[in-house]
């Protein structure tokens, strides 16, 4: 497995959320590829932190769908599944669906203005073909709705769905297929300023199945 170079900003007092997301990350940006084996020792070196963090995120990673281990045999990253692919899909684009026809209701202009200016930050990552900005500016965009929908579980259900689809959001995000989404993104706002919640919604939940199309 090559691994990066030894991430500086790394301390062996690392948090093991910040130990999960490096692996994630590196995962969802291809830099470890569909198949590849993960060696505990590379990680280290990588990482600058112990095991036990370490194997406490592949266990999440596991989890998630991003690693297939076995005990005592080869720890790989889990190859490109269509079917468990559309299944987290069809479960992120549901639950994003149920978050605007709970917020939009009670939206106010700073919410609205909020996801405005993520959409504007989302095509210009876009133009300057930077997917990681993309995905950062797509993920404020959305977290306006999950926020504002004041409903625990909902979070809760997409961190563990969204890992698996990651990989394709950022695989779309290095096209120009991506750029659909910024008009999807303003209708989604222009209806929840006509406080048209059904079509809001509808709209998220198509916004979000339009992965499949890639």
């Amino acid at each position: 497995m090559p691994t990066p170079p030894p991430l500086g900003i790394h301390k062996r007092s690392l948090l093991r959320n910040n130990v999960y997301e490096s692996i994630r990350d590196a995962i969802i940006d291809g830099t470890f590829a569909p198949g590849e084996r993960l060696r505990d020792a590379e990680l280290e070196a990588w990482l600058g932190v112990s095991r036990t963090p370490i194997r406490e995120a592949v266990l999440r990673l596991e989890h998630a769908g991003l690693i297939q281990s076995e005990p005592g045999r080869a720890t790989i990253v889990t190859p490109f599944d269509p079917v468990s692919t559309k299944n987290a899909q069809q479960v992120v684009a549901a639950m994003h669906e149920l978050a605007t026809r709970l917020a939009v209701p009670s939206l106010n202009d700073g919410e609205l203005a909020t996801m405005t200016a993520a959409n504007t930050d989302f095509a210009a990552a876009l133009k300057a073909n930077d997917a990681d900005a993309a995905l950062a500016a797509d993920d404020q965009f959305h977290a306006v709705m999950v926020t504002a929908a004041n409903n625990t579980m909902i979070p809760s259900v997409l961190e563990q769905a969204m890992p698996l689809l990651r990989r394709v959001e950022y695989q779309r995000f290095s096209t120009d297929a991506a750029k659909h989404s910024v008009s999807t993104h303003a209708q989604i706002i222009a209806l929840a300023i006509a406080g048209d919640t059904d079509g809001a919604a509808l709209a998220t939940r198509e916004n979000w199945l339009s992965l499949a199309a890639h």
